[in-house]
């Protein structure tokens, strides 16, 4: 037979076997899910606004649990507050995998607490844990790092007089300082330069992450991981700031005092030593490395963001600033500094500050699951190692917990008696077993940040409110707020 009919006989049969997993799937029975083709699976009907955007169309004709097809491989979609929760918190253990995430696969491998799995991932996710607990609870607390940081910028703000600037380095230098205060022992000068490129490279990763050429990157790994573009920039990023780590880590070998750890790098250096004659040990050099550069960038990029996303819209939505104000000079006034405690008596700022994470959507799709073994889920059979995406973005924009999911407004937040109120839909942080691991220290920087700066400053815009856009700059892996310019004006207070 001719070879050129072979392999038209073999692309039909292929194509065939496909459609007769379509809505069954393959691999035993995987939930619904649009037709896959061959080698090019759901690509010809992902939309062109990216991954997050398919996404989501396709829950409205395939409902809460959906197959999809990223390039050959099938991928299972959760959608909704009820289905993510059921998943991630009923069947923890089952959906406490972690997939891959192809641009940053090739240098992360499965190395450091976020992208580790099994024995891996439990072992370095309870030290990391206890570790950041004990540093941040000794003898100078998260909440005084994060309170003198807060008066740093301030003092640094005042500098500027009024003028409009782009406070995205700003916002990344009061973050980042404070888990570098946890990670490497010391915080870093807002004019030191190797701190600031470090910044600017975590920037450029999250964008480049989040751009439309991660997301076909993410459909094509396998064809394009050959080729130059936007992974190879991300992973020449990651390289330079591995190096940094590098040296800090060598710089804590030469001075490290056994009785005296003074941070996160010290205490693990101690636990590499105690276990050397262990082969199996996951205490070595690999995932040191890798477990710093997650806390680095996590810590750094996650928390500014929110905050640059939520002084937009201050600008955009003024009176929830000004009230916001108002609650502050009620509760705190202009003599002390905020303090944690001040935020069960100011439950409008806790509720705007909720509101600012809702309606960011940071992470829309969420870091990617795997399960870790045959599991059975509302009907399907989800076979052992499959990768699942919880959407977290439709639970942050679920209709039947937030009367106006599209609309920025802080009253889902608060009850008839203006007090603030849980909802099981807040889910920013993930949930279940892989819950962000810094959390807590997240929200003790968004609430003492947010009001030290606005306990301060009145902000404005060079633009109209009515003109100010809300659209993303990236919307894929993370949603990146648009560059603004802001006036950080002094307030006058008794």
């Amino acid at each position: 037979m001719d070879p050129s009919v072979l392999l038209l006989f073999a692309l039909l049969t292929g194509f065939l076997l496909l459609l007769i997993r379509g809505q069954g799937n393959g691999y035993g029975h995987l939930p619904p899910g649009p037709c896959p083709l061959p080698l090019l699976g759901n690509v010809l009907q992902m939309d062109r606004r990216g991954l997050l955007k398919s996404f989501i169309q396709l829950r409205d004709k395939y409902g809460d649990v959906v197959t999809v097809h990223l390039g050959p491989r099938p991928i299972v979609m959760l959608y909704g507050t009820e289905t993510i929760r059921e998943a991630l918190v009923d069947h923890a253990e089952a959906f406490s995998g972690r997939g891959t995430v192809a641009v940053v696969q090739p240098i992360i491998q499965d190395y450091g607490m976020i992208f580790a799995n099994g024995e891996r991932w439990k072992i370095l996710r309870r030290f990391s844990l206890a570790t950041m607990r004990d540093f941040g609870m000794g003898k100078r607390s998260v909440e005084e790092r994060i309170k003198e940081e807060a008066q740093c910028l301030v003092e640094e703000l005042k500098k500027y007089k009024g003028a409009p600037l782009d406070p995205t380095f700003h916002l990344q230098c009061i973050t980042a300082n404070i888990i570098c205060s946890i990670v490497f022992g010391e915080r870093f000068d807002y004019t030191d330069h190797q701190f600031l490129h470090l910044l600017d490279l975590f920037y450029e990763i999250l964008s480049l992450v989040s751009s439309f050429s991660s997301q076909v990157f993410e459909l094509f790994t396998g064809f394009l991981k050959y080729f130059p573009g936007t992974h190879r920039h991300i992973s020449k990023n990651i390289e330079e700031i591995l190096n940094f780590i590098g040296h800090c880590v060598e710089k804590h070998r030469a001075t490290l005092d056994p009785s005296t750890p003074r941070d996160f790098i010290d205490t693990y250096l101690l636990r590499m030593e105690k276990e050397k004659l262990n082969h199996h040990t996951e205490f070595h050099h690999q995932n040191l490395m890798m477990s710093v550069l997650s806390l680095f960038f996590a810590g750094t990029e996650t928390s500014s963001t929110t905050l640059r996303y939520g002084f937009l819209l201050m600008l955009k939505y003024p009176h929830v600033a000004e009230k916001v104000q108002k609650e502050i000079d009620q509760v705190i006034g202009s003599h002390r500094v905020p303090t944690l405690d001040d935020r069960i008596k100011m439950p409008y700022t806790d509720a705007v500050i909720h509101e600012i994470q809702r309606f960011s959507d940071l992470v829309p799709i969420g870091l990617p699951h795997r399960v870790t073994k045959d599991t059975l889920f509302r009907g399907y059979l989800l076979p052992k190692n499959i990768e699942v995406y919880p959407i977290l973005s439709s639970a942050l924009h679920d209709p039947q917990y937030f009367e106006h999911p599209d609309t920025f407004n802080p009253e889902h937040f608060l009850d008839a008696n203006g007090a603030l109120k849980k909802n099981e839909a807040f889910l920013p942080f993930s949930t279940g077993k892989r819950v962000c691991l810094g959390e807590g220290i997240a929200r003790n920087e968004l609430f003492l940040f947010f009001t030290t700066i606005l306990q301060n400053f009145s902000v404005s815009s060079p633009v109209s409110p009515k003109d100010i856009d809300l659209t993303p700059k990236e919307s894929g892996f993370a949603k990146i707020p648009p560059t603004y310019q802001i006036c950080f004006l002094s307030r006058q207070l008794g």
